[in-house]
């Protein structure tokens, strides 16, 4: 007989991980280092903490130390919310009949709703620790936006947001929250800075893209004393932070005795499905357990799966350092009717090295069957996922129905990576059958990799 395995597993507060894991000191092949777009030469610390807080420059560039000690006062923060439970989708598999087990591991259990916040509070403790006024930042669909907010208001920081226009437009609640916690918001491109009116003049009417908002979000922080300009995603760092997801997870399956066969992610700049497999990677890379791993995108933004794999910009306005990660070129713009989220033109160049050794898979997926899966979870699971989260979700369930077809009993483990409340407008659009897929076609792509460097490292 089958051992009952709960439906949810929580940690004690005392199995919360005390380190972060940076599984760049396990990879073979190091993912390549940032260059400084002028001479071509890779950043130094002393050019990177113009832009970045100095504790998070040495991490950025640390790629050797394989566990970094979380300060105690993050971890105090963390108790607030984590550890955060692994669900056994008991009602999900009943709804698939399929033999596959399910499991996921819910990070909306916060008031900003996503992972994002475990990342924000580092950054925000690390800006407050340099003695800053303030920080800068971009946001897209606007979790990571709702979630500095929430850690720089919890650090007495002043938060500078530039939300990406579209969003900014369509997910009026989520602004409002971070308003709410005290954020300046700003809908980017904008007329506030430069390089926003140089976007502007070069693409009027532009709906803006994580590119636009990053290069804007730079320029202020680089303009303002005491300030230092924060991301949410695709930086190495980052990924460090957020391995406290798949640490706990793997904590987590230990304790109950299970091991899961694939894992899913959705994938836009990395922070979810890089903190999601950190842990389990390292164990494959070590040669202990072999998993399958899988980055869900979408099909309008697909950086992994019709990217190239370069040299690019970080952002459109072309300020940042140049990042090697499969990308769609920094002045890709995702479609205005994409309303799933994960919309950045590239990937953490630590997933993009991982997915380049094979180590890694990777798929897209069109949005209206995204939201489909994102319904047909919320129905029987009692939760409403984030669009973003809903990419994992989606290729969830076309697993676990090729394990009912094949009769296979996998175990498959996807991160929900926060909830869907205030993505509203995107769920009535899909309601009121008024949403559409698209596509890019090549010739739309090329527009973007016509604008990659030429860089020959």
């Amino acid at each position: 007989m089958e051992k009952k395995i709960p439906y949810k597993t929580y940690l004690e507060e005392s199995e919360m991980p005390k380190q972060w894991y940076n599984v760049r000191a396990d990879m073979k092949n190091k993912p390549a280092p940032l260059l400084n777009p002028g001479t071509l030469e890779p950043m130094t610390a002393g050019e990177l903490s113009a832009v970045f807080c100095d504790e998070l420059v040495k991490q950025e560039l640390d790629d050797t130390t394989p566990y970094f000690d979380i300060p105690e006062e993050i971890l105090e923060f963390y108790k607030m919310y984590r550890p955060s439970p692994l669900v056994r989708a008991y009602c999900l598999e009943k709804a698939l009949d399929t033999p596959a087990k399910i499991y996921y591991k819910f990070e909306g259990n916060n008031t900003s709703g996503s992972h994002k916040l475990n990342s924000a509070i580092a950054q925000a403790y690390y800006a407050k620790k340099q003695g800053l006024k303030g920080v800068t930042t971009e946001t897209g669909a606007g979790q990571w936006g709702t979630a500095l907010s929430m850690a720089c208001a919890y650090m007495g920081l002043d938060c500078k947001v530039y939300m990406v226009k579209v969003s900014y437009e369509q997910k009026p609640f989520r602004r409002e929250v971070m308003r709410t916690y005290g954020a300046d918001v700003t809908p980017s491109p904008s007329e506030t800075t430069n390089v926003g009116r140089k976007i502007l003049e070069a693409h009027p009417g532009t709906t803006g893209s994580l590119g636009c908002a990053i290069s804007e979000a730079v320029e202020v922080a680089t303009s303002t004393e005491g300030y230092r300009y924060v991301l949410g995603s695709v930086l190495s760092q980052v990924l460090l932070h957020q391995s406290i997801i798949g640490l706990e997870s793997k904590t987590a399956f230990d304790k109950i005795g299970v091991k899961p066969d694939v894992i899913i992610g959705c994938a836009g700049g990395g922070s979810n499905l890089g903190g999601l497999i950190s842990p389990f990677m390292g164990e494959k890379l070590r040669g202990e357990a072999d998993y399958r791993f899988i980055a869900v995108e979408p099909a309008s933004c697909p950086s992994l799966t019709r990217g190239k794999y370069a040299y690019d910009f970080c952002d459109t306005g072309m300020v940042c350092p140049l990042a090697k990660m499969y990308t769609l070129g920094s002045g890709f713009i995702p479609s205005a009717n994409h309303a799933g989220g994960l919309r950045y033109h590239g990937m953490s160049s630590i997933l993009s090295q991982l997915y380049d050794d094979k180590l890694i898979e990777a798929t897209s997926v069109e949005q209206t069957a995204v939201f489909q899966a994102a319904e047909q979870f919320a129905r029987v699971e009692g939760i409403l996922p984030a669009p973003e989260s809903s990419h994992a979700i989606r290729v969830a369930i076309d697993e676990a129905m090729k394990c009912k077809e094949t009769g296979e009993e996998k175990t498959i483990f996807f991160g929900l990576t926060g909830t869907g409340y205030f993505d509203m407008v995107a769920y009535q659009k899909y309601n009121d059958g008024e949403m559409s897929d698209y596509i890019p076609t090549d010739d739309d792509l090329a527009v973007g990799f016509a604008g990659l460097p030429n860089v020959n490292k």
